[in-house]
């Protein structure tokens, strides 16, 4: 059976606590609504995907990156969709760099979790890269990441949006041998390909013209 993370719209079930610190940045689940129509537009307030792309096109230089505070993922993972037990054709997601201060982490055991609320994607707390041949790292995508609990005690029971989409819900299902949420505690999570035509849709996780064929590091997830 194909294990594939929970979108929760209540509880948040947990799985077995897990060793050390894993990946500080997953893979989202797509939701049967979550891909967006062609009419999502910004909410007042919000910036355009082409203001998105400006804002952040510094950061095509990995370089600049890692000297602005983003870390790369610990685990050295690149993310896949049969990595998550989701068709292999749905394609791939890639390595995470991450803002600590923006996810606000407090805690790795027993599952990471974080006091942030960042949702502006201006500065997004996440940035996606794809591995190339030549050993470089591609810029394709942007995420950002707040912990439920957080948010939901700063704004309720609603998740946040992004140009009327709401954020995929993602969490561990014990019932599964994989650990869906990556020791990662409950969370809502976007992603925005930018960078990288998503033939699925510029919101889904995962996108068929990624592929990790040239990652060098981890290429499995520990179980829960």
């Amino acid at each position: 059976m194909r294990a594939r993370a929970v979108t929760i719209m209540g509880e948040y079930p947990m799985s077995h606590a897990s060793k050390g610190l894993l990946a500080l940045v997953m893979a989202g689940v797509v939701q049967a609504a979550a891909a967006p129509s062609a009419a999502a537009q910004p909410a007042p307030g919000e910036p355009t995907l082409a203001e998105v792309r400006q804002a952040t096109e510094r950061f095509r230089d990995v370089r600049v990156a890692l000297a602005e505070g983003y870390v790369r993922d610990p685990m050295n993972m690149c993310e896949t969709a049969e990595m998550m037990g989701w068709p292999a054709s749905d394609g791939g997601m890639g390595i995470h760099f991450f803002r600590p201060d923006l996810l606000g982490i407090t805690a790795s055991e027993p599952r990471v979790a974080g006091s942030g609320t960042h949702t502006d994607f201006r500065q997004p707390s996440v940035l996606i890269y794809e591995p190339q041949a030549d050993g470089s790292l591609e810029l394709i995508a942007v995420e950002n990441l707040v912990f439920a609990a957080a948010w939901k005690a700063a704004h309720g029971d609603a998740r946040p949006t992004f140009h009327g989409v709401p954020y995929d819900a993602m969490a561990d299902d014990p019932a599964t041998p994989t650990d869906e949420a990556h020791n990662f505690a409950p969370h809502f999570d976007r992603h925005v390909w930018i960078y990288r035509e998503n033939p699925n849709g510029v919101f889904t996780p995962f996108n068929p013209k990624v592929s990790c064929q040239h990652h060098k590091g981890a290429m499995t997830h520990a179980a829960h």
